[in-house]
């Protein structure tokens, strides 16, 4: 099967090269994007940085596509739902050009506390004078990174090198994460107050849009030096021109902008700002990596060899998805149940996965837990293609564990939450003849019950009456009880009951519920 590749952003030679002498490809190269749009409708993949935006009007009219290739991180301008709604595999390069990027973002810092630009434009009009030129030394400060990814690393260990303090705010980064890394986890509001020089190297995400604005230039140390070479978005600009127009910002060196080119930015032209067009990963070194991971990446998808840093494909090839489907039920299940019964906003979800049957399954498994758990908030919007993106952006680390101390089955899915305040929860199921989802674990409560339909879910103390009580009160309102499951701590501690029901309680009848003399907590879940 001969497959026919558009190219629509520049590739090294060499990576050209190996398109043009595979036996299964024919090779359209071209950077016109009015002639990128003509020849997708014939084309079975797409390699593109940011040269147009691949949305949904662009996708309809690839009715061939199978692989869009993108020479980079960021994915900013694609319509993921959509690509997905048409089967279409959407894959990047994450950490190809780290080392370029942090090489730069350390040019910039250095080129920035020394004042190398301001001395090199007087001396080329003829000014030889040192005036003005005073500089800082990086030796004993501090640097804040906002970011803990693979640039920001990078950054953090060449600071080190040059004696610096390093410090740095990512809550997707435990210190376990850190591997011997001399760098802190802090707050942001620590970053703020102690930094020297600030840099970031965060996601672009909507938690991270205008993590640098007026209230946090409020906060930073006076004399401050920003670095950016991640996103524009991060940075309010108007806010970061007043700081260094008010001198709170002793200067800024930046790679990045809100829009791109920058046309109309108050940063530019600023005397205390270095800026450059993007260039953080213009290394030869770098675009030859870049080259060749997705012109590899994007023909093994095709040959159907591999389907690495695909970002939106969770299920493994291969995998039948007839038999991951009770699984993925199940763990979605899981999901919904840790929303509802989450008493605080979910930062921090750890999973655990036994059994033989589970093998292989860690990430679709991780997917539909996720989706579970927040399609509740954003219904259809969320699916199996973007609950991680999603859950992303929304603060929520995940990360996989094997220390939870869940009840002993065969084949278990095991979910932790963390939620703010710093309470946990975990919760556990597993299947009953291969099909069936069953809750069996809620935190010290054993039991087992089916996650569906209308569940009271209520927790009491170990006492006499508990059920005589409940049912005179669902008799008295015409309700009725389908099933009770009830696992207690202890003889004469709490319990929680999980009562399900015919009809559901009004929110009337719910807040008389909760007043109960024998109610410590009560919530009504509603699953299909």
């Amino acid at each position: 099967m001969v497959h026919s590749v558009v190219v629509g952003t520049p590739l090294t030679a060499q990576a050209l090269d190996v398109l043009r002498h595979a036996p299964d490809v024919t090779l359209v190269e071209t950077f016109d994007p009015e002639r990128i749009r003509r020849a997708l409708p014939t084309a079975d993949a797409l390699i593109i940085r940011d040269e147009l935006a691949i949305d949904a009007a662009l996708l309809d009219t690839a009715t061939r596509l199978k692989v869009i290739g993108r020479a980079g991180v960021s994915l900013a301008g694609f319509d993921m739902e959509r690509a997905t709604a048409r089967g279409i595999i959407v894959m990047n390069t994450p950490g190809v050009n780290a080392i370029s990027t942090a090489e730069y973002t350390f040019a910039l810092m250095l080129a920035l506390v020394r004042r190398v630009v301001t001395g090199h434009h007087d001396l080329r009009r003829g000014e030889w004078t040192r005036e003005g030129h005073t500089g800082m030394e990086l030796y004993g400060k501090t640097l804040g990174l906002i970011g803990l990814g693979r640039v920001g690393r990078q950054v953090a260990e060449r600071a080190l090198a040059f004696g610096m303090d390093v410090i740095a705010y990512d809550p997707y980064v435990a210190e376990s994460q850190l591997n011997g890394l001399r760098a802190k986890l802090v707050g942001l509001d620590e970053i703020l107050a102690r930094s020297d020089v600030i840099s970031l190297h965060c996601a672009p995400t909507p938690e991270t849009e205008h993590v640098l604005d007026a209230e946090a230039f409020a906060q930073v140390k006076p004399g401050v030096w920003i670095v950016n070479a991640a996103h524009g978005q991060a940075i309010h600009e108007r806010a970061l021109a007043e700081a260094l127009q008010d001198g709170r910002v002793a200067g800024a060196a930046l790679d990045v902008f809100a829009h791109e080119p920058p046309v109309g930015s108050p940063l530019i032209g600023l005397p205390n700002v270095i800026h450059t067009p993007h260039m953080g990963d213009s290394t030869s070194e770098a675009q030859r990596d870049v080259s060749m991971h997705i012109v590899g990446q994007v023909l093994d998808a095709l040959r159907g060899v591999d389907y690495r840093n695909a970002v939106n494909m969770p299920f493994l090839p291969g995998r039948a998805f007839e038999a991951m489907q009770p699984y993925l039920n199940l763990a979605e299940r899981i999901g919904a149940l840790q929303h509802h019964l989450a008493r605080g906003r979910i930062r921090r979800v750890a999973v655990e996965y036994r059994g033989d049957e589970l093998d292989g399954m860690v990430k679709p498994l991780t997917v539909a837990l996720l989706k579970g758990m927040l399609a509740p908030v954003l219904g259809d919007s969320v699916n199996y293609i973007n609950a991680p993106l999603v859950a992303m952006e929304r603060g929520i680390h995940v990360t996989q564990t094997k220390d939870l101390n869940a009840t002993d089955y065969a084949n278990l899915v095991s979910c932790e939450v963390n939620w703010e305040g710093g309470q946990r929860q975990v919760i556990s199921g597993a299947l009953f003849n291969r099909r069936e989802p069953r809750i069996v674990q809620i935190d010290e409560y054993l039991g087992d019950f089916v996650p569906s339909g209308i569940m009271l879910i209520f927790g009491s103390y170990d006492v006499p009456g508990v059920i005589g009580k409940v049912g005179t009160l669902m008799a008295q309102h015409g309700l009725n009880i389908a099933s009770w499951r009830t696992g207690r701590s202890e003889k004469g501690g709490h319990t929680l009951s999980i009562v399900t029901l015919d009809h559901p309680l009004p929110e009337n009848l719910m807040d008389e519920f909760r007043t109960l003399d024998f109610v410590r907590h009560a919530t009504q879940v509603i699953l299909p």
